[in-house]
């Protein structure tokens, strides 16, 4: 009599998710509109490391025959200025691309300086602990429960207005962001499974910081660092439209901002351009940031 082998199936069987085509979409939208907006500010660069090539004329020259001249293809002097002139027949054009130069610098340097200070106190509050996490963290609230306009107000007028002390003070302003979130991620990590087999095997601190935590953070730095840049832009044509960046005749777009507010009603394009560059700079760059964000976080990808 034969017998039949009974074959079991496993009850359990469940087929593998599959990433649904709405999140799909999303990620590629996501990384097509975060390619434009890196795409946007290296064509910002290229504008600002080419401006003595691209401006039509000296940013810094002045003609009173041509002050206030409304954009146009044909000015007074018989030269075109398509976005017209200042109150000091300055082109506005030139200024604008001039202007470029400075925010991009202060902005890149800002994010380097913050970058630096904050990742590295951050990775240290993190993996240390205990007096020094403390410490760092108080420091870090204190500067955040400080309005750090008035800082910066004080700290420029002890050393004087300048390019090197704006950047300083630009570049402080943003360490406390990357402190506290890579401070909190790493939190996480120390006490993960791979951690303590590293320290198992012998690993010594650094090199689990070095080869295996920092890896881990990049993506967040990256994130971090290209919202800063929109924020560092924005604050340092804050402080030149209050006198206390970039001075005059160096072309900035808050000080042209600043230098066109009393002729709003007769000269509108001296302020508005500018501002309308600004706006729109700070705006694709945070919104990069948040593509980014979309693109390297795993746990925005999911639906």
């Amino acid at each position: 009599m034969g017998s039949s082998i009974p074959v079991f199936a496993p009850t359990d069987a469940r087929p593998l998710p599959a990433v649904s085509a709405r999140s799909f979409a999303r990620g590629r939208r996501a990384a097509w509109l975060a390619l434009a907006g890196m795409v946007f500010v290296v064509l910002l660069g290229v504008v600002a490391v080419a401006a003595p090539a691209l401006a039509p004329y000296d940013p810094v020259r002045q003609s009173l025959r041509t002050r206030l001249a409304a954009p146009a293809l044909t000015g007074p002097d018989g030269q075109g200025h398509l976005l017209g002139t200042d109150h000091l027949g300055r082109d506005v054009l030139s200024r604008l691309i001039y202007g470029s130069r400075v925010s991009l610098v202060v902005g890149f340097a800002a994010v380097v300086m913050g970058g630096l200070v904050g990742g590295t106190l951050g990775l240290l509050a993190g993996f240390r602990g205990g007096w020094v996490d403390n410490v760092i963290m108080t420091i870090a609230d204190a500067q955040l429960a400080f309005p750090f306009i008035l800082l910066a107000i004080g700290i420029i007028a002890v050393l004087g207005p300048s390019f090197p002390t704006l950047i300083v003070v630009v570049g402080l302003s943003g360490w406390v962001a990357y402190a506290r979130v890579l401070r909190s991620q790493v939190l996480v990590l120390r006490s993960r499974e791979f951690v303590d087999a590293i320290r198992g095997l012998g690993g010594s601190a650094g090199r689990i910081l070095l080869r295996h935590v920092v890896p881990n953070v990049m993506s967040s730095f990256v994130v971090i660092a290209t919202l800063e840049l929109a924020r560092a832009i924005v604050l340092e044509a804050t402080l030149s439209f209050l006198g206390l960046g970039i001075q005059p005749p160096t072309p900035s777009w808050g000080g042209m901002i600043h230098e066109g507010r009393e002729y709003l009603d007769t000269a509108w394009w001296i302020s508005t351009t500018p501002g309308i560059i600004l706006m729109v700079t700070s705006f694709v760059v945070s919104r990069t940031g948040d593509w980014l964000r979309d693109i390297l976080d795993p746990t925005l990808r999911g639906e």
